[in-house]
């Protein structure tokens, strides 16, 4: 319950951020939209739980990224894109950890 609520109010500062609190840098940054930047957030938030349960694959890792770059260039079809990449391959991961181990 406690990493959620982490999740989740890291994800809205991220959002904060991603939106600019400055003026000067809207001017040099291109814009997504709210779609896209809502992705995003939940992306990062995806990725910042399976990253505390040891279960973030780095197809989910290296997305995000992407998904990043996409934001920062202005494209939010690849940020939608690949934050949904994210979050599939979390889902995977995390369900993944509930396996039992091979481990003798």
């Amino acid at each position: 319950m406690n990493t959620k609520f982490v999740s989740v109010a890291f994800a809205g500062l991220f959002a904060f951020v991603l939106s600019g609190s400055a003026v000067s840098a809207d001017a040099a940054r291109p814009n997504i939209s709210e779609e896209a930047r809502q992705a995003l957030a939940q992306a990062v938030a995806d990725a910042d739980t399976a990253k505390a349960r040891f279960a973030l694959w780095t197809t989910a890792e290296n997305a995000l990224k992407i998904a990043q770059e996409a934001a920062m260039a202005g494209d939010s079809n690849g940020v939608i894109s690949q934050a949904k990449f994210v979050s599939s391959q979390v889902r995977l991961g995390l369900a993944q950890v509930k396996y039992p181990s091979t481990e003798q």
